[in-house]
């Protein structure tokens, strides 16, 4: 299973997911579903945007739990 960290990653820079939508120019709906880990798929893009806009890589947001 892939976790998401978003929430965690949000959490500590004490960002809302309006901020982040409005940040990154995607639909707070996405932010959404990545932040409560309810997504079933991401697109590249948004990934890249949202590892430019939190300074972080793809393994900080996203990891594999067995």
């Amino acid at each position: 299973m892939i976790k998401c960290n978003l929430s965690t990653l949000m959490g500590a820079r004490k960002l809302k997911i309006a901020d982040v939508a409005r940040g990154i120019d995607v639909h707070r709906n996405t932010i959404t579903l990545l932040y409560h880990e309810k997504a079933q798929r991401i697109d590249f893009d948004v990934l890249e945007k949202l590892c430019k806009f939190l300074n972080c890589s793809i393994g900080d947001l996203l990891e594999k739990e067995d």
